[in-house]
């Protein structure tokens, strides 16, 4: 019985991958959050492309 006790002890404050789970949940979350706001990125980045191809085309033309 004491083994046992010990071993979950150590068990429980074995905090090893610990830091991989993080990780992994971290980049669940940010993946979740692309898929829900995906079509506002796609607007927002094909404006911002747009924008900088039309200033390029007025500094190259003058």
């Amino acid at each position: 019985m004491k083994k046992f006790k010990n071993f979950s002890k150590k068990f429980l404050k074995n905090e090893r991958g610990q830091g991989a789970t993080e990780y992994i949940l971290l980049l669940v979350v940010v993946v979740g959050l692309v898929m829900i706001f995906k079509d506002k990125i796609q607007t927002t980045v094909k404006d911002k492309i747009s924008s900088l191809s039309s200033d390029i085309t007025g500094v190259t033309s003058q």
